[in-house]
């Protein structure tokens, strides 16, 4: 079950990325990927909560799920054809980066700890 999320989450990680290159070319199709993409990455990190007891891993998890929100965000956006969702996207991927460094090493604390 786990390697399935895994491996649904990095489909839905590199959609979202050949989503943002594709809509250079065809503005009208790249949303609509974009959309699916997120939709699934952010259903993969709300059922996948942080499975430590730490509050730091738990703000962390919070963390995720505001960059998932800023990644629908951007998605709204591109469906506008606006261009702010670049900058909505930068942000849910720097958010996102941040906690997918972090986590593991919280995780990595508390399993030391005990």
């Amino acid at each position: 079950m786990i390697n399935t999320k895994n491996y649904l989450l990095q489909i839905a990680g590199v959609s979202i990325l050949l989503s943002a290159l594709l809509y250079l070319f065809t503005p009208d199709v790249a949303p609509w990927i974009m959309a699916i993409a997120v939709a699934l990455f952010s259903i993969i990190t709300v059922t996948t909560p942080y499975p430590g007891k730490s509050i730091r891993g738990k703000r962390l998890f919070n963390i995720q799920l505001f960059s998932c929100l800023f990644m629908i965000a951007a998605t709204y956006l591109m469906f506008r054809s606006r261009n702010e969702w670049v900058l909505m996207m930068v942000v849910g991927a720097v958010l996102q980066l941040y906690a997918a460094i972090v986590i593991p090493k919280e995780l990595k604390n508390e399993k030391n700890k005990e």
